[in-house]
């Protein structure tokens, strides 16, 4: 009997603890605030996509007792749940479209949760290229990539990759083009790494109520107290 091929929609998370994540924030905000607005950028992400037609997953690590309890809880039943392997991002990366790329057809779309703000539409998109496409990528305003997308196989385009670099973009589109896979390419977005791109995520959130439009981001904005009786917020 032939299966249908499978939608898998993933999002790479971190356990949100002080001192270990957002690192570069934290340095100029001090651990437990720069927990706090990383908690608040998963919060959005995984509402934002809590309906999204796919078997949607939660690739969270470190692979703890305490951080499989935190997403379990944030997951609802709308998410599974898939412990990252200890490795390097590639490696981790590579593991995910292996573990759900399954047959021809199957389509898997990975994303991270620096970009609180990422469109719906664009993973939408996504899905929609790798019908025809082997795999689709979403170029970061850094240089990196904020989506990876595969179709049928995981294509082995990781695993030379200078992980946090202005060259990750541009390897990954060298590898891939190597691999003799079909490119697609979605519009920029951006990513959330440093105190400069906090400040611009905020004016971002404060054009964007200016002209009113819905943007899905309440807990980020919760955080960064855009909020408040001014509106100015505080980083």
């Amino acid at each position: 009997m032939k299966t249908r091929p499978r939608t898998i929609f993933g999002i790479f998370v971190r356990h949100p603890v002080a001192g270990l994540v957002k690192t570069r924030l934290a340095a100029e905000l001090g651990g437990d605030r720069a927990a706090d607005i990383y908690s608040a950028f998963i919060a959005d992400i995984t509402d934002r996509y809590r309906e999204i037609a796919a078997e949607r997953t939660l690739c969270f690590c470190p692979d703890a007792p305490e951080s499989r309890r935190h997403f379990e809880s944030i997951a609802r039943g709308d998410y599974r749940l898939w412990p990252q392997p200890e490795a390097d991002l590639g490696t981790r990366m590579q593991r995910f479209f292996e573990d759900h790329i399954r047959g021809p057809g199957d389509r898997a779309v990975l994303i991270g949760s620096d970009s609180p703000t990422l469109p719906r539409d664009l993973v939408d998109q996504a899905f929609t290229s790798l019908v025809e496409a082997d795999c689709v990528l979403g170029p970061a305003t850094d240089g990196g990539i904020y989506l990876l997308g595969m179709q049928s196989r995981a294509w082995p385009v990781f695993s030379r990759v200078e992980w946090s670099t202005s060259r990750v973009l541009d390897q990954t589109v060298q590898f891939i083009k190597g691999c003799g896979a079909r490119l697609a390419l979605l519009p920029p977005w951006y990513d959330v790494d440093t105190p400069d791109d906090l400040r611009m995520l905020a004016g971002h959130l404060r054009a964007l109520a200016a002209a009113g439009l819905r943007d899905n981001s309440s807990a980020t904005r919760g955080a960064l107290r855009l909020d408040t009786e001014n509106g100015d917020g505080t980083l």
